[in-house]
């Protein structure tokens, strides 16, 4: 693939005590050769070790690096961050994912379709699992569909903090994210505010393709997510899991409509 060059793009990376994981990214870009009109990389008060580091990247990178005295959470990590970039589109990505080559030849797909259609917020590059609802958008991607009547939990996840391209004045429609709280609470809230604000996103049709989520025993995931029952099979498990869901559902509903 020819280089590539987004100059009205802000690659947005949060990081915190992953150092090596950004430096993997950064060479991840470099080989692909892709660039962007420049790389904010908002750091939530990381580790002397690892803070050095990352000065010592901004040097081979040439990235601006905007810091915290101390660990703030990831709302508060993003909102720095975001309120640091100047380009009019940010491609919003964590430290610990990993382009693909796929990544190369399907991301001005992306661009093409949030500069064509204004109705489109956010264009989604990742996700653990297929969203339940959509219906073809194009350029190799589907459109979101959240109805309040469609059955299930899952069609809930539909923002996510999963690498997306999205409009640089994305706060002015829905608003910042909740700081000071766990980062599913700060993924949900934001999730909830934009599906009140009727916010619109495609999603690529072959979620794996574009990215890699890369973890190790050196720099494991600082991310505290959903225990490891919801994947339990037996009896018991399988009931507290449904009512566990049937209570998130009516939260949901509550916080969408009341």
């Amino acid at each position: 693939m020819p280089a590539q060059h987004y100059p009205d793009i802000s690659l947005l990376v949060t990081i915190y005590n992953r150092s090596a994981s950004l430096e993997r990214q950064l060479n991840a870009w470099k080989a692909l050769d892709i660039s962007f009109g420049e790389i904010v990389v908002s750091d939530d008060g990381s580790q002397q070790k690892h803070l050095d580091r990352v000065k010592a990247l901004q040097e081979r990178f040439n990235f601006r690096l905007i810091t915290t005295p101390q660990n703030r959470g990831l709302g508060n990590n993003i909102n720095k961050g975001q309120d640091a970039v100047t380009k009019p589109y940010t491609l919003y990505v964590q430290e610990d994912f990993v382009p693909k080559p796929a990544f190369a030849e399907h991301f001005s797909d992306a661009v093409a379709i949030l500069e064509a259609d204004p109705a489109i917020d956010i264009a989604r590059l990742f996700a653990y699992y297929p969203y339940p609802y959509t219906k073809p958008y194009g350029r190799g991607f589907d459109e979101l569909i959240f109805k309040w009547y469609y059955p299930g939990y899952p069609k809930f996840h539909y923002y996510s903090d999963h690498p997306h391209l999205r409009r640089s004045n994305f706060f002015e429609k829905f608003g910042r994210y909740r700081e000071g709280e766990n980062v599913n609470i700060t993924e949900y809230t934001m999730t909830i505010d934009f599906l009140k604000r009727k916010g619109k996103a495609v999603l690529f049709h072959d979620v794996y393709a574009l990215f890699d989520e890369m973890n190790n025993a050196d720099e494991p995931s600082t991310a505290s997510y959903r225990p490891d029952w919801r994947t339990k099979n037996n009896i018991f498990v399988r009931g507290l899991r449904k009512l566990f869901l049937q209570y998130k559902v009516a939260k949901c509903y509550k916080d969408l409509y009341f």
